[in-house]
């Protein structure tokens, strides 16, 4: 009986309708630069609305980014069962449906389904939830993903990398995100600790 081959690295990504469509673009640029994983992409109505909105970026330019798109109505997808081996999945940004809806198990459209395959199959799961401020119903619901083994990853800026533009605050989130999955070295710089002063 032959082995079986190793199954390429993959990433789904998921851009929804809130603000911050720029980490979900990010992630996708990233993943081309970077090479050796393959990447799919999902992206709901109102993900669509925000990237035309805040990016000014075509359906054209942004599936070029990508190696397969999905729509999300095709549930019949590949990222839709088990047994399509992936590295796991990023929403990027989350809006608090599609939180809800995993968080619920809806599996109410691809998004949602491939995270809910992603969380039964142990995979990882990575939400950059935004919105602000929460409300009871969006903090259950990030407790209840967190129980299931995903991560929920607000995109909160750091200011001890002494950012100079959005683009370094948004690459440095970025590479944090991508570091979780592991893909190869890390991407974001280690903190080496502050300076102390002398006694």
């Amino acid at each position: 009986m032959q082995p079986r081959a190793a199954a390429p690295r993959r990433l789904i990504i998921a851009i929804t309708g809130a603000t911050g469509a720029i980490y979900g673009i990010r992630l996708i640029e990233t993943l081309k630069r970077l090479g050796g994983v393959e990447s799919h992409l999902l992206i709901s109505s109102a993900g669509w609305l925000n990237i035309q909105h805040e990016l000014q970026m075509n359906k054209d330019d942004v599936h070029a980014l990508a190696d397969v798109v999905h729509s999300v109505r095709d549930v019949g997808a590949s990222i839709a069962s088990g047994s399509f081996a992936t590295d796991g999945m990023i929403v990027a940004p989350c809006s608090m449906k599609t939180l809800a809806s995993i968080a619920h198990g809806m599996s109410d459209n691809l998004i949602a389904r491939a995270a809910d395959v992603t969380l039964k199959e142990r995979r990882r799961l990575v939400l950059m939830v935004r919105e602000t401020p929460f409300n009871l119903a969006h903090l259950r619901n990030m407790t209840a993903v967190t129980e299931m083994g995903g991560i929920i990853f607000p995109p909160l800026p750091a200011f001890y990398q002494k950012p100079a533009s959005i683009d370094e605050l948004v690459d440095h989130t970025v590479a944090r995100v991508l570091d979780l999955f592991a893909l190869g070295p890390a991407l974001s710089p280690a903190w080496a600790g502050l300076n102390q002063p002398q006694d």
